[in-house]
């Protein structure tokens, strides 16, 4: 039961990552992009890693995203 789960999740991730390249709107790619990664720590943990779980939610999933959201709202404001 477990290994189905996480290959289920490893298909998620593997989806999110397509959606990243594909997706026109920068946002959504972004979004995407650390939705593979929120992915990929649930993965860690089913898999027994809890220490690497939590650092890939923090710093790949959380920080790693809202700086490339911040970045591309500062791009944005510098367009207009």
């Amino acid at each position: 039961m477990l290994e189905l789960l996480v290959l289920l999740i490893c298909g998620a991730i593997i989806v999110s990552a397509i959606l990243a390249t594909c997706l026109d709107g920068v946002l959504a790619a972004a979004v995407s992009g650390g939705l593979a990664t929120l992915f990929a720590a649930v993965c860690y943990v089913l898999l027994g890693a809890p220490d690497v779980a939590m650092t890939e939610a923090s710093i790949g999933s959380g920080l790693s995203t809202l700086i490339l959201l911040y970045a591309i709202r500062r791009t944005a404001d510098a367009r207009e």
